[in-house]
């Protein structure tokens, strides 16, 4: 939970639009958590350039924090709309002539944020029990992984391709081996993950150069490169960043797929490893189509926006929709989910022979010695 805490407490130092908008001569910047005491005064106004109306606030607030704690400050809002009582970020400039200026951050909504994240821990422990409860084990040290070694490492100047394959591999093998042991059949999803990843991997890097992708997709990616001299390998995060995006999907198909072979094998003692993996391969393609959709559905829906923007250039602009789709923005996304799709088909077969192979069978079959045409693995090894 504290560690929980401390990534919400690091989000809500990111600056604001309104923040960056400041002048970058002032002499000290500092953030306070504040409350609003009272608005005296509130009005739409057309923002400079546009047609779009927005609220503009004066705004008295009691900063709560830091050695000015209980003065009451007079703030010029333009960010967003805020009411009284309401808890916020306070940025204060102290220019070179001692002159200060407030504005607004952003709201405080971590306590939110932390019931939120307190009835979802409520929810998977009460479903899963143990099972759930180091699945969420597994989640924060995915989490920690990222905050404390990817990300540092990524600045510092690791190699962002190797790094992120390195780290997704850290990743999988903590939430397989922590969620559901270290057993058999979680070195079998993990091995079979670990194919898959490496060649998505091989895939994402020939599809992000065919494609001609920059990485420069956003007003965070030119921030980025300005911020660390230009020196990060944009391209190399983009792939590294697929590979990321794809593991929580590929887990989800190694484990599932290796379930159900691990079932079949349980209770068909007698059939052929041959029919348990055609077997397998039946519910996997179904999986397969079913995981496909939902990975699809995540992008757009995190690229929500961008479709908005789309459909509003195509009807003011009469540009044509595959002229459209040619914008990097929009291509990076359909590389993203084309090659997390194709990561995933790779698993389900990967995957389903692994398991097929070598998980061991029911009962029945211990008694049979898995003799003759019982569905021994050969030498070769090849499935019978």
């Amino acid at each position: 939970m504290k560690f929980c805490g401390m990534i919400l407490f690091a989000l809500t130092l990111v600056p604001s639009a309104t923040a960056l908008a400041q002048p970058i001569h002032d002499d000290v910047s500092s953030v306070v958590r504040a409350k609003v005491v009272s608005v005296s005064d509130a009005e739409v106004r057309l923002i400079p350039g546009t047609n779009t109306e927005h609220t503009y606030q004066t705004v008295q607030a009691e900063i709560l924090e830091g050695p000015k704690k209980g003065t009451v400050v007079t703030v010029e809002n333009d960010f967003l709309e805020l009411r009284p009582g309401q808890r916020f970020f306070l940025i204060e400039y102290t220019y070179l002539d001692g002159h200060e200026m407030y504005s607004v951050q952003d709201v405080d909504r971590r306590t939110r944020l932390a019931v939120l994240f307190f009835i979802f821990v409520l929810a998977v422990v009460s479903f899963g029990g143990w099972y759930g409860l180091r699945a969420l084990f597994s989640l924060g040290a995915s989490l920690f992984v990222l905050f404390y070694l990817l990300v540092p490492g990524l600045l510092g100047g690791w190699n962002p391709l190797l790094a992120s394959f390195l780290v997704s591999g850290a990743i999988l093998a903590g939430v397989i081996f922590i969620t559901h042991g270290p057993n058999r059949e979680s070195l079998i999803a993990f091995g079979g993950t670990m194919i898959a990843i490496a060649v998505t991997l091989l895939v994402a890097t020939w599809s992000v150069s065919w494609a001609s992708l920059s990485g420069f997709t956003s007003g965070e990616s030119v921030t980025l490169n300005f911020n660390t001299g230009g020196t990060l390998d944009l391209i190399a995060l983009l792939i590294g960043g697929i590979i990321i995006g794809a593991i929580g999907v590929l887990d989800d198909i190694a484990i599932t797929q290796m379930a159900v072979v691990r079932e079949l094998l349980q209770n068909n003692p007698s059939e052929s490893r041959r029919k348990i993996f055609l077997r397998g391969m039946r519910v996997g393609r179904e999986h397969v189509g079913a995981v496909v959709n939902t990975l699809a559905l995540a992008y757009v829906g995190v690229s929500l926006p961008l479709v908005l923007v789309m459909y509003l250039m195509l009807e003011h602009t009469g540009a044509s929709g595959s002229m459209i789709l040619n914008m990097e923005s929009f291509a990076t996304e359909m590389v993203r989910t084309i090659v997390g799709s194709i990561g995933i088909v790779l698993a389900v077969p990967i995957v389903t022979y692994l398991a097929a192979r070598f998980l061991p069978r029911g009962t029945a079959d211990a008694k049979s010695g898995e003799k003759g045409d019982s569905g021994v693995v050969s030498g070769c090894g090849h499935i019978h």
